[in-house]
């Protein structure tokens, strides 16, 4: 699986360089515009120390922001998944908020809380959670009535059991949206380092835009790649195992 990521990563990524100096050989463009292979090497043992403890910064606060907005969009899916007037507005809140562009307000962020940790991980959070609402809500609010209706008969049945069955049910479906969701954090996180924050991975590009660099910044969507990469099948082997060993204690 790690594998396969990473392959087809170097995959498209080795396909963009060759793209890129098919146009600088094509066009006839300077060293200045689009770096030579000789530079981009030279560039890469310059920055690739630095780069990679900038990419760890970036996927650190990335993971704190993703686990905080997998606890909320729990939180707020049970909370969502009753029959009373709270679900339903829940629900509604959760679709119109979601149909604004959070990047939007990221500015407005910056201004009230600087450029340091809490923007970039309050953006990064705001970015994947409302993804993770919204199926969340889904499936949490999706009976699985042949085995509720079992326990209800029992006598049995409670909220906690209900959560239980329907996240057993969908534990696939969760797995993949939280995956998804990942990819969300981690692109929130580097866009709001490159919009103003004063570390992270984007605040280095950014740094490398404003000096007109593009092997700086071939190099860090390289480690951007890899990195990732290792963190979303970090992800996809937790869900895996934990969707087999719940299999084997049948969801208990």
């Amino acid at each position: 699986m790690l594998y396969r990521r990473i392959y087809q990563f170097l995959v498209v990524y080795g396909c963009g360089l060759l793209f890129l100096f098919f146009v600088k050989h094509a066009l006839g463009l300077s060293d200045y515009v689009i770096p030579s292979l000789q530079e981009v090497k030279h560039t890469t043992g310059v920055v690739f120390v630095r780069y990679v403890f900038d990419v760890t910064n970036t996927l650190a606060v990335a993971l704190v922001g993703h686990v905080v907005s997998i606890c909320l969009a729990t939180i707020v899916g049970i909370t969502a998944r009753l029959t009373t007037w709270i679900g339903p507005l829940i629900k509604t809140a959760a679709f119109n908020i979601q149909a604004y562009p959070i990047v939007a307000v990221a500015p407005i962020i910056f201004i009230l809380l600087g450029d340091g940790l809490p923007s970039r991980l309050l953006i990064a959070a705001m970015i994947c959670y409302f993804p993770l609402l919204l199926s969340f809500i889904g499936i949490l609010a999706e009976p699985v009535k042949d085995i509720e209706h079992f326990y209800a008969v029992t006598g049995k049945m409670n909220w906690k059991l209900e959560v239980k069955i329907r996240v057993f049910e969908s534990m696939k479906k969760i797995t993949t949206v939280v995956v998804g969701s990942a990819t969300l954090a981690v692109v929130g996180t580097i866009v709001a380092e490159f919009i103003a924050a004063d570390a992270g991975i984007g605040h280095s590009i950014r740094m490398a835009l404003y000096q007109s660099d593009l092997g700086k910044i071939l190099v860090a969507l390289f480690l951007i790649g890899i990195c990732t990469s290792l963190y979303l099948t970090l992800l996809e082997r937790m869900g895996f195992f934990a969707q087999r060993r719940w299999g084997q204690s049948g969801g208990a």
